[in-house]
């Protein structure tokens, strides 16, 4: 989760494919086998969008476990220290106000996870 530097934006790609084609998703990727999980947010924010370490600070806000998919998920959150170039390696980026509705099924990826994501920073923070 990347918030512009005055944290009224945050960054979504639009997948091109699916799974959700189509709809507006968070950006993100794998973790390799054995590598860093933080170094892993890092490099794959730098692959998706050009964001580097220098521009932004990541903490570990949340984990979902999927035991029904084999599934695990890492959600990393940060802050802009400032404008950046955005650099899209395949879906295309886009910054979208708050003001949105993250649980609209219909323009969100991930059965209103993402919506409970936003709601999570906004009440609790960004983690550690």
């Amino acid at each position: 989760m990347i918030y512009n530097r005055d944290r009224d934006r945050l960054l979504f790609c639009r997948r091109l494919s699916d799974p959700y084609e189509g709809k507006f998703n968070l950006v993100g990727g794998k973790i390799d086998t054995g590598e860093d999980h933080f170094h892993a947010a890092y490099r794959e924010l730098q692959e998706e969008t050009g964001i580097t370490s220098a521009d932004v600070m990541l903490t570990h806000m949340m984990d979902f476990t999927y035991y029904n998919q084999d599934c695990y998920v890492e959600i990393y959150a940060g802050v802009l220290k400032d404008e950046v170039e955005l650099k899209p390696e395949k879906h295309p980026l886009h910054w979208l106000t708050l003001d949105e509705d993250f649980f609209d099924l219909e323009r969100f990826a991930g059965e209103g996870n993402i919506g409970h994501m936003v709601q999570q920073v906004e009440i609790y923070g960004m983690g550690i």
